[in-house]
């Protein structure tokens, strides 16, 4: 088969990765993901990515004391243990779709220390 040069307008291998939104997103999947973002080459210098990752950890945090915390209260505690935690769903649904968007959601408390980890 004969040679032909390659046609200039075919684009050359593409380096394969995440989108920023997509990194973003899931970070907050578990803590795992936001864990790799913070270590893996391309994510741990995006300042979006570091953010959200950072947020997914405090988040992931938070609903574990909450979580403690009410589960030594008796019977109070119990009952309430599924509403906070319903709440820390929509909270955590809300993060991955404005993260999705692009958008840098931050959260009351837990957003300020994601910033100042994230070095804003």
């Amino acid at each position: 088969m004969p040679d032909f040069p390659a046609d200039p307008t075919t684009p050359q291998s593409v380096q394969s990765g995440l989108s920023t939104n997509a990194a973003g997103t899931l970070a907050y999947v578990t803590i795992i993901p936001a864990i790799i973002f913070l270590v893996a080459e391309p994510y741990n210098k995006n300042s979006f990515v570091r953010f959200h990752s950072w947020q997914s950890i405090f988040l992931g945090i938070a609903m574990f004391a909450a979580d403690i915390v009410l589960s030594f209260i008796p019977v109070v505690g119990w009952l309430l243990i599924p509403f906070v935690m319903l709440g820390f769903l929509i909270v955590w649904i809300i993060c991955m779709m404005k993260a999705y968007k692009g958008e840098r959601f931050k959260l009351p408390v837990i957003g300020n220390f994601a910033e100042q980890q994230a070095g804003q």
